[in-house]
């Protein structure tokens, strides 16, 4: 996670130096453009630019079938993630009756305790509906975490971490595959196709929604496509 904060920080410092410092809250879609074209020009390509992973390597990456009971929760922890939004600590923290399956919802406890509840899309709920019978196999007797290791205890962070690398590297990914990229990219998707910026500040659980509009504003890789395609001299010949 320091090294996800670390790597945004550099972004924003980058992306303010470029509007001449203005208040990234103010930016506007004409300055991240321009602020795009300039990195092409020092022949960054899209996917530098990018901390948002694509629908298509979304779908490779969360589709796989899984090869054991471990993987069988390490699909259902990602399916969540992704189809909810989820903080790495708020996935970490979640207990066994945090999904309701009727409701199609989850709940969790964010930042300065708050809890929230959000809907769970139903490719997630068929993969956490897979997990349970698993689970019970595995975990310690009075232990409330939904996703357990080994020992049968809470999964820690760093373990998730390292399972989503493992995990993208299986389904050959070709790069590096960090959990705040699943939050991200969940983010930037339902932005993307609804435009309501309200509801991805809610189910992200911001308490300002100028914390949603630079969430989803950095995402260079769906801008980039736009400035292929429509520049004549994007495309190296």
């Amino acid at each position: 996670m320091p090294l996800t904060v670390a790597a945004y920080r550099r972004d924003l410092a980058a992306l303010a130096g470029l509007n001449d410092g203005r208040v990234l809250a103010s930016l506007e879609n004409t300055h991240l453009r321009r602020a795009l074209m300039q990195l092409h020009g020092k022949g960054l390509a899209a996917r530098s630019l990018a901390r948002t992973l694509s629908v298509d390597k979304i779908s490779a990456l969360l589709d796989a079938e899984a090869g054991d009971e471990l993987e069988t929760r390490d699909k259902a922890m990602f399916k969540l993630f992704y189809s909810s939004g989820l903080r790495l600590s708020e996935l970490a923290g979640l207990d066994a009756n945090g999904v309701d399956f009727a409701d199609g919802t989850v709940t969790v406890t964010g930042k300065r305790a708050k809890t929230r509840t959000v809907p769970v899309g139903a490719k997630a709920v068929a993969a956490l509906r897979a997990w349970p019978a698993e689970r019970d196999g595995v975990a310690e007797a009075g232990e409330r975490a939904l996703f357990v290791g080994r020992r049968g205890t809470r999964l820690a962070v760093r373990s998730i971490e390292r399972r989503l690398e493992r995990w993208a590297t299986k389904q050959g990914l070709g790069l590096h595959v960090h959990p705040h990229m699943l939050r991200h990219s969940f983010a930037s998707h339902v932005l993307q196709s609804s435009g309501d910026l309200r509801a991805v500040q809610e189910m992200l659980g911001h308490s300002n929604i100028a914390t949603t509009q630079i969430y989803t504003h950095l995402d260079f890789q769906h801008l980039a496509k736009v400035y292929d395609a429509a520049h004549p001299r994007a495309r190296k010949k």
